[in-house]
């Protein structure tokens, strides 16, 4: 039997200052209403369908904190806002973020919002009506169709599509507030009747082995041009796993059984800080069994079955993802008409099964859980209700959570030694090598090393100190240094600037200007 094991990973960056309680950037909220709760939501049609979901804490604190309220938020604070009360500059910032969402599948489907978004692009002025239809557009798009046919108010105002008022604005935005309250009982309710894992990510999103120490880097890829300064801080990796284990069990109520280290990045050194933390299973990239293995050619027999990692701190289960398979769903398929990208994939399972002649065998899908949904047309329900319904009918597949199947088949084949590496090519080049990436890693270092003789702090202080080194090991900042997403420069500049405030220190004059 071909056991199939989606796992589904839910991230977003620390988007807020600590120090003024901003969040720079919408998308935890908004996100947050269109992806997290609906795709678990929409397992209640399908009880036979069994996933995984994985989810990180520091994304789930930010959700939590717009639900009390607690975060500022610019794009919110603007929605609000009476449209008749709107300044040029609220005008001018409303026009030229109110249309970030997916064109074609999303702007293009609705006449109305697709009236304003030419509207703006010919640089006509906007009416205090079409200001207030964008504000209301804007949000109502970003929530889940689900939520938009299944929510009463929600589906008169899709269908109302213009002439709205400032109470149904109200309504829009009250309700993703809701949305957001419901994720972790939805959560909850769902691994309750065993229909779903909830598995968890290290806090705040690091690159562990990176943590451990930026040398590693060279073991995946001897050609790394490393840092002038070394990190190395074994200490930070460890917390960041242990808090994000307390998180879970806090939230969820008992601790988490597998682990979904950041960007799938492993090591070796790192494999004894998940043992000590409780933690059974881990899931990473198939490049890294190959290398592990030294293997050249892809070998499926290996591929689709569980491993052990037997080492004196005890015992750890590894899960490799079949990559082809992730990347159909998460970078193709989009593209696709729906009956023919199902009738693919079925087409590949029916493959594996057959090549496997019936035989036991774990198929692990992990990937991306909401960026890839925005490009598929009704943010991937139709793909995803027609897909659950085949593999509900299907007498060759059977979907499994990973710990289910660890459960009833044990991992047997032993790796003696675990290849350092990420999913992006089996190394760590996507966040270290290059020069922009490297100097942030230094600048990193500077401050990571004012912790080892800072004195004088009360608990609180050094709470928040750590706290704020913590988000700043995140991994998205590093991800993007050379690449054409200049606000991330702004935030992890921002985030090491309130750490020396924090510390009492003078923030350094590198930290003023863009990186």
């Amino acid at each position: 039997m071909l056991h199939l094991a989606f796992i589904f990973h839910m991230h977003q960056p620390y988007y807020q200052n600590l120090l003024t309680g901003e969040a720079s950037m919408p998308w935890v909220r908004l996100h947050g209403t269109k992806d997290y709760l609906d795709m678990v939501q929409i397992l209640e049609d399908y009880p036979l369908i069994h996933q995984t979901f994985n989810i990180v804490p520091s994304l789930i604190e930010q959700v939590e904190d717009y639900t009390r309220h607690s975060v500022k938020d610019k794009f919110l604070e603007l929605s609000y806002k009476p449209a008749a009360e709107l300044t040029a500059q609220d005008k001018n910032f409303i026009k030229e973020n109110f249309f970030k969402i997916n064109k074609e599948r999303v702007i293009a489907i609705h006449p109305r919002y697709y009236e304003l978004y030419f509207k703006n692009q010919s640089g006509k002025e906007f009416t205090v009506q079409d200001y207030l239809d964008l504000q209301v557009w804007f949000n109502l798009s970003w929530i889940d169709p689900y939520f938009r046919r299944s929510i009463k108010a929600l589906y008169e105002l899709v269908n109302k599509a213009r002439f709205f008022t400032e109470e149904e604005k109200n309504i829009v935005l009250d309700t993703q507030i809701e949305i957001l309250k419901g994720i972790i009982p939805g959560y909850k309710e769902f691994m309750a009747n065993g229909q779903i894992e909830v598995t968890v990510t290290p806090y705040y999103h690091p690159i562990l082995p990176l943590l451990y120490n930026t040398n590693v880097a060279q073991e995946a890829n001897p050609k790394t041009v490393l840092p002038k300064a070394n990190f190395a801080y074994p200490q930070d990796a460890l917390a960041q796993i242990e808090e994000a284990v307390n998180f879970y069990q806090q939230r969820l109520g008992a601790p988490p059984l597998g682990m979904w280290p950041s960007e799938e990045a492993v090591s070796e050194h790192i494999l004894p800080l998940f043992m000590l933390s409780g933690i059974n299973w881990i899931v990473t990239d198939e490049a890294i069994l190959f290398k592990s293995l030294s293997k050249k050619k892809r070998d499926t027999k290996l591929l689709y079955q569980p491993h052990l990692l037997k080492r004196k701190e005890g015992s750890l289960n590894i899960i490799f993802r079949d990559r082809a398979l992730s990347d159909l769903i998460g970078f193709t398929y989009h593209g696709w008409k729906t009956k023919d990208a199902v009738a693919d994939l079925m087409k590949h399972f029916k493959n594996i099964s057959d090549a496997f002649d019936g035989k036991d065998m774990l198929v692990a899908i992990a990937m991306d859980g909401e960026n890839a949904w925005e490009y598929y047309p009704d943010d991937g329900h139709e793909f995803l209700n027609l897909l659950y319904k085949e593999l509900s009918d299907s007498k060759f597949v059977k979907t499994v959570t990973v710990s289910e199947y660890l459960k009833e088949h044990p991992a047997k084949n032993q790796i003696k030694h675990l290849a350092a590496g990420s999913w992006i090519y089996g190394e760590f080049a996507k966040w270290i090598g290059s020069h922009y990436k490297n100097k942030a890693w230094e600048y990193l270092t500077k401050a990571r090393k004012e912790l080892n003789n800072i004195t004088g702090l009360n608990e609180e202080t050094l709470r928040k100190a750590y706290k704020q080194i913590y988000i700043a090991e995140g991994s998205d900042w590093f991800w993007w240094y050379g690449d054409d997403h200049g606000e991330f420069d702004p935030l992890f500049r921002m985030h090491l600037s309130n750490f020396y405030t924090i510390i009492g220190k003078d923030i350094p004059g590198y930290l003023k200007s863009p990186l």
